[in-house]
């Protein structure tokens, strides 16, 4: 299978057809991936966005040495649902009808919404790949999951056929899909993961976060990719950040 390398999409990045920008969290303090705003100065741009730099339990990470463990089974419960796709300069995001869940340890989370990295956030075995998706869901109370699948570069992939044809090139734009984008149809066949606690990978960088992230990757082909990339117009991953004292499950 063919690996669509960072230096490749650095040059899609760079290309200069969409302007990095600065984007707005929740209408208040401006933060991006590069400069004076970059993830590096995160912590100091805000007194809300502390975590991102006195954290010790964040996100995203270079999964390394796993401790084998009796991991549950996800419990998927999933429909298609994608309705509206969101280019928020910080990623492109696909917001989800409600009723979709995952079951973990006995408690329901609901699927909230989905988007994408590019290149990967987390890493695996020091292996970065092309881009990353992320699969975000609240339970009752408010706790977060969030399942990542990470893409490589082969097949096209038919689940990402329908938000890739109406993504918003323009930062601020939102798109309504022809069709529900179905949040299933991007997970692999094999459903095994790994587990730790970690963060939001955007400011606040909020800690407590469940992240499951899947052993094996799918496929995303070129096009694609460059496509994602060149949406964007920037790098949108935050750096790897220390393990610390977490440990993560397999």
């Amino acid at each position: 299978m063919k690996r669509t390398t960072f230096a490749t999409l650095t040059l899609v990045l760079g290309s200069g057809l969409i302007g990095a920008g600065l984007t707005s969290a929740d209408e208040g303090t401006h933060w991006g991936y590069s400069g004076t705003h970059g993830p590096e100065h995160w912590g100091e741009i805000d007194p809300h966005f502390t975590a991102c730099k006195t954290g010790r339990a964040q996100t995203p990470i270079d999964i390394t040495d796993r401790v084998e463990a009796d991991l549950p089974r996800i419990g998927f419960h999933y429909k298609p649902g994608g309705h509206d796709e969101v280019n928020n300069g910080h990623t492109i995001q696909v917001d989800y009808d409600a009723g979709s869940t995952i079951t973990l340890d006995g408690r329901e989370f609901t699927l909230k919404q989905f988007h994408f990295h590019t290149p990967s956030e987390n890493h695996i075995d020091g292996h970065e790949f092309p881009m990353e998706a992320h699969l975000v869901h609240a339970d009752a109370e408010g706790n977060l999951a969030v399942i990542a699948v990470m893409f490589e570069e082969g097949p096209e992939n038919l689940a990402l056929a329908t938000p890739w044809a109406a993504m918003p090139r323009a930062q601020g734009h939102t798109a309504h899909l022809a069709s529900k984008a179905s949040a299933e149809a991007l997970l692999p066949a094999d459903r095994a993961y790994y587990r730790f606690d970690g963060s939001l990978t955007t400011p606040p960088c909020s800690e407590g976060v469940t992240w499951l992230v899947m052993k094996h990757p799918v496929s995303a082909s070129h096009g694609q990719l460059v496509k994602f990339a060149r949406a964007m117009g920037h790098p949108n991953n935050r750096p790897i950040q220390p393990l610390n004292a977490r440990v993560v499950l397999e």
